[in-house]
């Protein structure tokens, strides 16, 4: 769509809405109220969202509710005339479900197209289909699965059927605005405003916009055209925007931004809860990587925010809480070696205790063993590394080559002031030293702290720049999962082994 092209479209008006109740969040301002406090006073339109059976809000509707349904009834229905390998699909059904999920394939798409998914979709039911096949061929004759994975291939095949069938029925209800999803596009030059007018004539996106905000709209060499959508603010306001608009899509498009008090801005609570997505810089080049999506050729990129809470994370606890008490009872000899080795070399006190700090600034005593006795309080508390002190004895000099000085901090993990893998706690006077000097230093505080973490396998310990560390530990935040906590777990044995502290 050329610049002239878009000056010439005509604004375009909010739908008339239907008389209908709607489910409104009492602490939350009706969407088409003026919105104070973000500049002049401005109307934010609501689509036209219909009224579903059962369905109070309409934006609460995703499109896992029905894929996901579908199918595992597709994966499982062969065991209608296959009784006997019953197990197997619905093993397969687990598998399969599982991995589309980790793949994001019950994220509803843009630009919906089981062409474009199928590649993605049939790589994932294969590969759950050849790990049972494999289990079954260990516990079975050739002829059963043979005919299991016969059986299985119409299983996938109605789960293609299935997917063709559940696409129509969201492009059906986003075309009749039963699902509309109210988007605030962040930007306000050309690519802004194309997106805009792509999203109002275009309902099967199942995106409304309610407009746009910009730091400077207006002043850019290609400004927004008149009547395309209201200017509901500046990047700063952002959150306050989403919450009053009951927004839950932002679109990063262009405009008068600063990309660090954009980072700033998306991270505050308001903000975690939305789609987030951009347009790639330099959209018009193809990507190598990633199964795209766009709205109208103009290619969108998922941004993933982090979730720190949900049943991901208790698990992670869950296991902190087994693993730390199976290893304080494991390593018991070898925790009673240490206790005696540093008794022997630094006499009695044979636990260091220090204040860190933890999850969301809380601070906690940090347990360790003593490799070597600090002059006064303070030197304990603002001295930055100790690794070339002549005080720290040899057998101090083991402990922390072989991080057996960090066997203590399985009580601290016990009581839940760490976990096993995340960023390393680190003294208040340092965390108020780094939060004003480098930034997004105190964002590591997000999670709680760990006994390892990613900077550390990194080879990011002792005296490394801090802005590396903080980096790696926020690296670690933004794309956490389980997966990745058993990397870093794994590699961390590997430093152990090898000896790598300092």
């Amino acid at each position: 769509m050329s610049r002239s092209t878009v000056s010439r479209l005509p604004a375009q008006p909010a739908p008339d809405l239907p008389d209908h109740e709607t489910d409104v969040d009492p602490h939350t301002k009706p969407v088409g109220a003026p919105v104070a406090g973000i500049g002049p006073a401005v109307t934010v339109p609501q689509p036209d969202v219909r009224p579903v059976a059962g369905i109070r809000s309409a934006s609460r509707l995703r499109a896992w509710m029905l894929v996901l349904p579908v199918d595992a009834v597709a994966l499982v229905a062969p065991a209608v005339w296959a009784p006997e390998h019953a197990k197997g699909f619905l093993a397969m059904a687990v598998l399969s479900v599982m991995l589309l999920t980790d793949g994001g394939r019950y994220r509803a798409r843009l630009h919906i197209s089981v062409l474009d998914e199928l590649p993605h979709i049939l790589g994932r039911l294969l590969a759950a289909g050849a790990v049972v096949a494999t289990v079954f061929a260990l516990l079975h004759q050739q002829e059963e699965v043979t005919d299991f994975l016969a059986t299985a291939l119409v299983g996938i095949a109605l789960v293609i059927a299935g997917r063709i069938l559940t696409n129509q029925l969201i492009l059906l209800g986003r075309r009749r605005r039963v699902v509309a999803h109210r988007t605030v596009v962040i930007g306000g030059g050309v690519v802004a405003a194309e997106l805009l007018v792509l999203l109002a004539r275009h309902p099967q996106y199942g995106l409304f916009p309610v407009g746009y905000v910009d730091d400077a709209p207006g002043s850019g060499a290609e400004p927004m055209p008149a009547g395309v959508a209201p200017c509901l603010g500046t990047v700063e306001n952002l959150d306050t925007i989403v919450h009053h608009s009951s927004a839950d899509v932002v679109i990063i498009a262009d405009g008068e931004l600063s990309e660090s008090q954009l980072l700033e801005v998306l991270r505050r609570p308001a903000c975690l809860g939305v789609d987030l997505m951009m347009v790639p810089r330099l959209h018009q080049f193809c990507r190598q990587t990633g199964l795209g999506d766009h709205i109208g050729s103009i290619p969108m990129t998922r941004i993933r925010t982090p979730r720190l809470r949900g049943p991901a994370w208790a698990v992670k606890r869950g296991v902190d809480i087994l693993a730390s008490a199976v290893a304080l009872v494991l390593c018991a000899p070898l925790v009673l070696a240490c206790a005696i080795g540093v008794r022997i070399e630094g006499g009695p006190g044979v636990l260091f205790r220090q204040e860190r700090v933890g999850r969301d600034g809380a601070r906690f005593t940090c347990l360790k063993f003593r490799s070597m006795r600090p002059a006064t309080l303070a030197e304990g508390a603002t001295r930055w590394s100790i690794a070339d002190d002549d005080r720290v004895g040899p057998f101090g000099k083991l402990l922390r080559r072989t991080s057996f000085d960090e066997l203590p901090q399985l009580w601290n993990i016990l009581r839940g002031d760490m976990t096993l893998i995340g960023p390393r706690p680190e003294r208040p006077h340092f965390v108020d030293k780094f939060s004003r000097e480098y930034p997004r230093y105190e964002h590591r505080h997000r999670v709680r702290s760990g006994l390892t973490g990613l900077a550390q396998v990194s080879g990011l310990r002792g005296d490394v720049p801090i802005a590396d560390r903080a980096r790696f530990d926020n690296y670690y935040i933004e794309n956490w999962s389980l997966w990745l906590d058993v990397k870093i777990l794994l590699r961390t044995f590997a430093e152990v082994l090898f000896a790598r502290g300092r």
